[in-house]
């Protein structure tokens, strides 16, 4: 009796001591394991993504619970040739889908809710590279070309061709032959009803200069500014039918897709002041669609040589960027009549254009 007094009271005392030992020991384990297996699925799944992602895109992504609430990617590289402004420092958060406060942070490919249409020479280039600053804005850095070429390859090909964007960013691309090709406005508003569209003007006449100048660094035996420009010289007859003077008729080509979006849909960009208030102009655009200012001032200076404004140290690059040799050229000397003349042909043109606007861009 007395042992078993002895026994129940050793067993009532450090059994319980063992158990919680035993059981403090399996959780051990326990959490070691799931931390170990937490760590091989991420490394499984970030070595998996770096083999899926496009090239651009080398590291690995960053797991949801390092990042901000707010996952915000730096743009992609353009395949024009042209240095896009996060070189190598592209992230595609590609099937990373960590569930922040309910919602899914995953990267998809959409279509462009907004769109830079024209014009040809007016500043489009410059524009794209200065928006691709914005975190919210994804831009293709090649012009597709989808609604005035391609557009037999479908709107699944149109969509592949876009880059990898989150919730809540904007999608965009731009195409300066938009604006003019006359099939585009239908195309475009069959894609979307809702798109927003760009468009970036110039003075006429200069734009027209700075053309010719790009087709004769490309095809230098072709006819002078002059003869081209005229369709009969004797009567002074000017030719608009000559590409580089059809284009700057920007009312009869805005016109044309206002019988299919509202004018609240669209956007118009000075080319001239892009160049002297860059922050300005880019900030009304970023209004425009719907985004927060984070482009400034304090991301330009002006390049003295080339004459217009460059960034400043774009992210991942110690070097400022301006845009390539092909921009900036110093253009074809033109006969001042002349000048004269073609300011006297877009005069009504141009007015036309500034009621249409309800803007005054204030060309001579």
């Amino acid at each position: 009796m007395a042992a078993f007094t002895h026994y129940h009271h050793h067993h009532h005392h450090h059994l319980p001591n063992a158990e919680l030992r035993r059981l403090f020991h399996r959780l051990t384990i326990a959490s070691s394991l799931s931390i170990l297996c937490f760590s091989l699925v991420y490394l499984l799944t970030g070595c998996c993504q770096s083999g899926v992602v496009e090239n651009s895109d080398i590291r690995p992504p960053t797991p949801w619970f390092l990042t901000p609430l707010k996952l915000y990617e730096r743009n992609g590289t353009g395949a024009s040739g042209e240095a896009s402004l996060g070189e190598g420092a592209v992230t595609d958060h590609a099937g990373l889908e960590a569930n922040i406060s309910g919602k899914e942070w995953t990267a998809s490919r959409r279509l462009p809710h907004a769109l830079i249409i024209g014009v040809k020479k007016g500043g489009t280039r410059a524009l794209l590279e200065f928006l691709r600053l914005h975190p919210d804005i994804r831009a293709l850095g090649s012009e597709p070309h989808f609604f005035d070429r391609h557009y037999a390859r479908g709107l699944d090909w149109y969509r592949s061709m876009m880059p990898k964007a989150l919730d809540g960013q904007i999608v965009m691309e731009k195409t300066p032959r938009y604006f003019v090709t006359v099939e585009t406005p239908a195309r475009v508003h069959a894609m979307s009803q809702d798109v927003k569209l760009i468009v970036v003007v110039r003075d006429p006449v200069t734009r027209a200069i700075s053309d010719y100048t790009q087709i004769i660094s490309k095809t230098p035996d072709i006819p002078s500014f002059k003869n081209l420009a005229f369709k009969n010289r004797t009567t002074g007859q000017i030719d608009a039918q000559w590409s580089p003077l059809w284009i700057g008729l920007y009312a009869q080509h805005l016109e044309r897709w206002l019988a299919w979006f509202p004018r609240s849909q669209f956007h118009l960009v000075s080319g001239e002041r892009l160049i002297s208030d860059p922050a300005g102009e880019v900030g009304k655009v970023q209004d425009f669609l719907g985004l927060q200012r984070i482009i400034t001032d304090k991301h330009f200076y002006f390049n003295k040589t080339k004459g217009f404004p460059c960034l400043k140290k774009p992210e991942g690059s110690s070097k400022p960027h301006c845009l390539g040799k092909t921009k900036g050229r110093t253009h074809a000397s033109i006969d001042p009549e002349l000048i004269q003349t073609l300011r006297d042909f877009y005069r009504p043109h141009n007015q036309r254009f500034y009621q249409m606007a309800a803007q005054d861009f204030g060309w001579q």
